[in-house]
């Protein structure tokens, strides 16, 4: 485990991935949303998928959003809130992931990858509510 820095107030998190600072974090949510913005133009139309598609786009840009948001906080308990936000855009934005797949199991591969990140930055998030939550600061 590695444990490092997010956020201005200086919370700590644990994770089994390389040590980054807040703006690496920010950093790697903006190429989440830019990635799956990205994925989401390579698809072909579908009335249905469109609004899946629609959703997980603006899920996916929330997570890097609240997160900026998040480190802009004034306490513990909004820091604390603000990152709530960030694990329900994170889990919705896997949640609109797995619905995509449904409709177009020939992207599995690049869904796969996507989902990983995905759950990599939700459990990071995840990490550091639990962590703020137990420092007594």
């Amino acid at each position: 485990m590695v444990q490092f820095e997010i956020g201005d107030c200086g919370f700590q998190i644990q994770a089994e991935i390389k040590a980054m600072d807040k703006t690496e974090f920010k950093k790697r949510t903006k190429t989440f949303a830019i990635n799956i913005g990205r994925f989401c133009l390579s698809l072909p139309y579908s009335k249905v998928v469109r609004h899946y598609e629609d959703q997980i786009i603006r899920s996916s840009a929330s997570v890097g959003a609240n997160y900026r948001a998040a480190c802009r906080a004034k306490s513990k308990a909004d820091f604390i809130n603000k990152l709530r936000i960030v694990e329900e855009e994170a889990d919705e934005s896997l949640y609109f992931l797995e619905l995509i797949l449904e409709f177009h199991p020939a992207k599995k591969e690049e869904v796969i990858t996507l989902h990983k990140e995905g759950n990599e930055l939700l459990a990071m998030i995840v990490s550091s509510i639990n962590t703020s939550l137990k420092s007594k600061n």
